[in-house]
């Protein structure tokens, strides 16, 4: 398949209609749509040419490939820069290394060369007709989900700034060290048939030695993605009479199963285990939350969050909502306009 003929397979005009649908999700602006969509397309027919199925062109949608399939730097560049002085191959991976951490693509080595899969996005991918995926919220297993679970949390830290330090292997660890300390205020949502864990989330009781944390420069707080083995905040064991702060240390909801339903489903689960905590703190009253993805921003206005101290260095900043108004709040009605066909985020 040569990648200077994907226009010839699917229309520019096509290809808008896609990129229209994808620009301002997440960080995704036009020149990182116009790729991605080059990138699926070329992948698709790649696919099928080495199938040995024969497509009718022009295409008139786009199917999500299945797996892998081997795509090189050259070819991306190709596909990246057709219409454009030529890019260079080391560029091309760099673009490939955001769409990775927009949560669009997963790139692997498979010995010999590189190879890509486009991940499933709710509002384009035309599904299969099958079964729909039975999700349900229960408790953090440290044993079984720290793993699952660190794998797509990992994701928000390297679109912020790709720092290797933000490994699956130190998440999971502290995962199940937070569990051991105060297992309630973590959560999942997780899939019936394979109980594999699709959302998290994690309320972490902090103490007062810490709050003062919450009103200093917000990557001076960051763990998971620092290389420092010292956490700047401290949890709280039940039955503390002084702790009355709450960390919104992580919610995220993994594409493809961050719908309506599912943030209505998960938020209102907060709302529950707010309240189970505050029977271990009853002077539970303040909450915290650090804005890690860009997507999460239009979610936390909704629920009355406010912003209440930036960072000159990035663009990182705390936000705060009392807890009784979290708690009184509808959530239903106040995410209803909000549109949640993108991905990842984590507070």
């Amino acid at each position: 398949m040569n990648p200077e003929l994907i226009d010839q397979w699917f229309p520019v005009d096509q290809q808008r209609n896609y990129i229209s649908m994808l620009v301002g999700r997440v960080g995704l602006t036009r020149r990182r749509a116009e790729c991605f969509v080059r990138l699926w397309t070329y992948l698709l027919l790649k696919q099928q040419q080495e199938l040995g199925n024969h497509l009718r062109q022009p295409l008139t949608n786009l199917q999500i490939p299945e797996g892998f399939v081997a795509c090189t730097h050259r070819e991306a560049a190709q596909l990246f820069y057709a219409d454009k002085d030529r890019g260079s191959d080391r560029a091309a991976g760099m673009m490939l290394d955001k769409l990775i951490a927009l949560g669009l693509i997963e790139k692997k080595f498979d010995g010999n060369t590189i190879c890509i899969q486009i991940r499933p996005l709710p509002n384009l991918s035309f599904p299969k007709s099958e079964a729909p995926v039975k999700l349900e919220v229960n408790d953090f297993n440290p044993r079984t989900d720290a793993v699952l679970v660190a794998s797509f949390l990992v994701r928000n830290y390297n679109w912020m700034n790709n720092n290797t330090t933000a490994v699956s292997h130190k998440i999971a660890k502290l995962l199940r060290t937070w569990s051991s300390q105060y297992s309630t205020g973590m959560r999942v949502l997780r899939r019936t048939d394979n109980d594999r864990p699709v959302g998290f989330y994690l309320l972490y009781p902090t103490s007062t030695e810490s709050e003062k944390n919450f009103f200093l420069p917000p990557s001076k707080i960051l763990h998971l993605s620092s290389a420092s083995e010292i956490d700047p905040m401290t949890m709280v064991v039940p039955g503390n009479g002084d702790c009355t702060s709450v960390f919104v240390r992580s919610w995220m909801i993994d594409t493809p199963y961050k719908t309506l339903p599912n943030v209505c489903r998960f938020l209102e689960d907060v709302q529950q285990t707010l309240r189970k905590m505050q029977s271990d703190f009853p002077n539970l009253c303040d909450m915290y939350a650090m804005t890690i993805h860009p997507s999460y921003e239009e979610l936390a206005m909704a629920l009355g969050f406010q912003k209440i101290a930036g960072d000159p260095k990035s663009s990182l900043y705390w936000i705060y909502r009392a807890v009784d108004q979290f708690l009184a709040l509808d959530i239903a009605k106040s995410v209803s306009s909000l549109d949640f066909a993108s991905p990842d985020m984590e507070v």
